[in-house]
């Protein structure tokens, strides 16, 4: 069987203490899959872009900062994730040094900082929270998961780091 996956980026900006992430409330619109949770910023690749260049537009467009430092912390192939079941292979990032004064909302709602030991007591999707601790430890590894969802629900998720 033919694997068409959506490909996605998602970057988790640190603030210079190292104790925040800049995430977004997904509050502006009210039919948003993502309606009421927190993420990450990112988005869909294009065409002509790699995944880094996919990042950084995404940050730019999603909080008005320019990425001057990111590590690719891990990917994630999330089947049945997308609203009507579609597949989505994700690019996770870790962006360490950004310039630039972040926005305080966009089109899909507020950003602020948050910090990253309290993440857990967010409203977001559950898998994020199989994942998320990878993103910001000091493994110099990246993790490689797999997380398939149905109906809206992880059904599993395991991963191996490299």
């Amino acid at each position: 069987m033919l694997y068409t996956p959506i490909l996605g980026t998602l970057g988790f900006v640190l603030s210079p203490d190292r104790q925040h992430t800049l995430l977004v409330h997904r509050n502006a619109r009210p039919h948003d899959d993502h309606f009421g949770k927190y993420n990450g910023l990112g988005g869909k690749m294009r065409p002509d872009e790699d995944v880094v260049s996919c990042i950084k537009r995404e940050i730019m467009e999603e909080a008005g900062i320019t990425c001057e430092e990111l590590k690719l912390r891990g990917t994630i192939n999330w089947t049945g994730f997308g609203a009507a079941g579609e597949d989505w292979l994700g690019f996770i990032f870790r962006i360490d040094r950004f310039s630039g004064t972040p926005f305080t909302e966009n089109p899909e709602g507020t950003l602020a900082w948050q910090r990253i030991d309290r993440l857990g007591e967010l409203p977001m999707w559950e898998g994020d929270r199989f994942f998320l601790p990878m993103v910001f430890d000091d493994d110099p590894r990246s993790f490689h998961g797999h997380m398939p969802y149905l109906n809206h629900q992880p059904v599993s998720w395991d991963f191996q780091r490299v």
